[in-house]
C-alpha cells in the first residue's frame, strides 16, 4: 500500500510560493491514488507535458516522478496573464514492502500520467486449506 507523501512537500511548496522567484520552483503535481483488485493506481495531472520530460525513479520504495513543462510563448510576446505554471515538476511517494516495485508500468494519455503498481504475491490475501485430523475421536459424556 502507499504510505503517503513528503510531509514536508507541502511547506516547500508554500516557501516556494511566498518567497517567489528567488527559489527553484517547483509546480504542484496533483493525484488520486486507489487500490482497484491487486493493484494500486496512481494517477498524476501533468497537462502540457511531454512525455520526454517525465521521468518515473524507484529506489528503496521511494517513488519519485519529476516532469518539466516549458512555455509555448515567443520571445516578442506580452503576457497579459500567466497562471499554468511552468518549469520543473516532482512528487514523492513512500511505497510499502506489500508493492512489486519491479513491475510498475506506466502510460501517459491526455494530460494524465497513470502508474499501476502491483500487489505482492506474499502481500495477496490467500486461503490455507485446512485439514480434518487422521486420529481417533473419543466421545465425551457431560
Amino acid at each position: 500500500m502507499l504510505m503517503g507523501t513528503d510531509p514536508f512537500q507541502a511547506l516547500d511548496r508554500l516557501t516556494q510560493q511566498w518567497f517567489g522567484s528567488g527559489l527553484t520552483r517547483q509546480a504542484a503535481m496533483p493525484m488520486d491514488a486507489y487500490r482497484q483488485g491487486d493493484e494500486f493506481v496512481v494517477q498524476f495531472d501533468l497537462p502540457g507535458v511531454s512525455t520526454e520530460s517525465i521521468d518515473v525513479d524507484v529506489q528503496n520504495n521511494v517513488l519519485t516522478v519529476t516532469a518539466e513543462r516549458t512555455s509555448a510563448l515567443g520571445d516578442n510576446v506580452e503576457t497579459v496573464a500567466s497562471e499554468r505554471p511552468t518549469g520543473n515538476f516532482s512528487r514523492q511517494l513512500f511505497l510499502g514492502d506489500n508493492l512489486d516495485t519491479g513491475n510498475i508500468k506506466a502510460e501517459y494519455d491526455a494530460g494524465v500520467l497513470t502508474l499501476r503498481i502491483p500487489v505482492a504475491e506474499q502481500a495477496k490475501p490467500r486461503k490455507i486449506a485446512v485439514n480434518a485430523g487422521t486420529r481417533d475421536r473419543q466421545a465425551i459424556d457431560v
